[in-house]
């Protein structure tokens, strides 16, 4: 089994002790690909991470974190796949006109089939806190977790997140 982890903007060297941790809790080995920070466009960052969902067994976990996850979030509205099964998305930023307004990266589709977690933390300094709200109302079916603290990088929530992780397994 793997943790298939995607990091966020900037984020590899940032995300790593967080993606280890979840990866220790779950007793998974850790997958996580460097995504070059020099083209932030949304298809420079999709074919990595399409790239690594096609590479998915079913066994295999999939979280992504910040800018990751809202691009993963487009991948997997992009076609149904049996695999992965579901996906945990962390401090997920929105992007429509209610939230950053930038249209590039903006999720506009439908519902991806898979099941989806969202976390995010009301002391995030980085995502606010409101756009869990708008990710919630975009993504209904979305199992929703707010945490008290942690940040934006879930500081002292590993075993939490990876609980969500490997449930309904």
């Amino acid at each position: 089994m793997w943790l298939r982890f995607i990091h966020g903007a900037g984020g590899y060297f940032d995300d790593r002790e967080l993606a280890d941790g979840l990866g220790v809790a779950v007793g998974a080995a850790v997958d996580m690909p460097h995504i070059p920070e020099d083209d932030m466009s949304f298809e420079a960052w999709a074919v990595p991470v399409r790239h690594m969902v096609a590479a998915m067994g079913a066994a295999d976990l999939l979280i992504a974190h910040s800018f990751g996850a809202s691009v993963l979030l487009r991948v997997l509205a992009e076609e149904a796949r049996p695999v992965p099964s579901r996906a945990v998305l962390l401090a997920m930023p929105d992007w429509s006109p209610q939230g950053w307004d930038i249209e590039e990266y903006a999720f506009d589709g439908r519902e991806p089939v898979q099941s989806l977690s969202l976390h995010h933390c009301r002391d995030d300094e980085v995502v606010p806190i409101a756009h869990l709200a708008l990710n919630s109302a975009r993504l209904p079916s979305a199992r929703v977790h707010e945490h008290p603290s942690g940040g934006h990088q879930f500081n002292g929530l590993v075993d939490t997140i990876a609980v969500d992780a490997i449930r309904d397994r």
